[in-house]
Order: structure tokens, then sequence, then C-alpha cells
């Protein structure tokens, strides 16, 4: 079966970095485009960063734009996001989908799998 699987969050303090990792298995890894999303409490799962089949192209909210970077490897069956100049609205849970088709990276309901989710909390 398809599985996501997250890695790589914690507690930083402010001005930190973190790198997340998302395992992916039971798919053709570079036949998906891959994305990273974050849900802070309370809120709607909102858009992070995208990446394309070969890592050729990727996107950001403007939010993260210039502070986090998304890549692929395609060996590994990993997509990471790594995070740096964390703020305290970065806090949230972390997490990264596969999109098989056509649609809007950007949106939620461009993605068939979803990984469980991994914390990033940003302290002050």
């Amino acid at each position: 079966q398809v599985q996501l699987i997250e890695s790589g969050g914690g507690l930083v303090q402010v001005g930190g970095s973190l790198r997340l990792s998302c395992a992916v298995s039971g798919l053709r890894f570079n036949k998906y485009r891959m994305g990273w999303f974050r849900q802070p409490p309370g809120k709607e799962r909102e858009f992070v960063g995208g990446i394309t089949w070969s890592g050729g192209y990727t996107y950001y909210a403007d939010s993260v734009k210039g502070r986090f970077t998304i890549s692929r490897d395609n060996a590994k069956n990993l997509v990471y996001l790594q995070m740096n100049s964390l703020k305290p609205e970065d806090t949230a849970a972390y997490y990264c989908g596969a999109c098989g088709g056509y649609g809007d990276l950007r949106t939620v309901a461009a993605y068939d799998y979803w990984g469980q989710g991994t914390q990033v909390t940003v302290s002050s």
C-alpha cells in the first residue's frame, strides 16, 4: 500500500532551522509531483511548497519564500523541506502529499495521498 512518512519535526527556537523528510513507498515516485502543507492549530491546511516530477520546478507560499526549500531524491523516494529562519507563525503540523495528476499543487484537492504529519513548534 502507499505510505508517506514524515520525520524531522520538533521544537526549535526562533531563527533556527529544521529539515523535514518524507519517505514514500508503494507508488512510482518519479510519476508524482510532491508538496508540503501545514496546518496550524484551529486552522485549515495550507500550502507551503511543491515540486515537479524531476525537481525542475518548485513553488512556494509567499510566507515561506526565501526561507524554505523543497527538494527531492528520486533514487531514494524522498522529499525534503529545509526550513530556515523559523518564526513562531511557522508552528504547525506539516504534511507531505503526492499528486498523481495535473492539478494545482497549491490546493489540497490536487493530492492523492498524504502522510500522517510531523509537528513543528517554534518557540520565542
